[in-house]
């Protein structure tokens, strides 16, 4: 039930063409986050010359991203991202409010 539900939402233009691909980018980092650190770290410690010191890291950052720049990846954000807006209608909370840990003593 809950699939053909997610099937029948009509998306606007920003969400197929903005807020799908930044969800992508989002999930492509935090699955890569090894290699972001590596290329992260290898700038720091490098300064101006990090267009040449870390090439090697930026091709692998790179590598690793372009995994996640497929037609089922975008699917697969795209359901993800119907859930939440439908989860969002039904109880009018956000999903990084959700996500939070309520307070234990109040």
């Amino acid at each position: 039930m809950e699939a053909t539900k997610t099937d029948d939402i009509q998306l606007r233009h920003v969400e197929k063409d903005v807020l799908i691909p930044k969800l992508m980018r989002e999930k492509a980092k935090e699955r890569c986050a090894e290699k972001v650190e590596a290329f992260n770290h290898c700038c720091k410690e490098s300064g101006f010359t990090m267009v040449f010191k870390c090439r090697e890291q930026n091709a692998a950052l790179k590598e690793c991203l372009t995994i996640y720049t497929n037609p089922d990846f975008y699917e697969e954000c795209k359901k993800e991202y119907i859930q939440e807006k439908l989860e969002f209608e039904r109880t009018g909370i956000p999903a990084k409010n959700r996500k939070q840990k309520l307070p234990t003593s109040m």
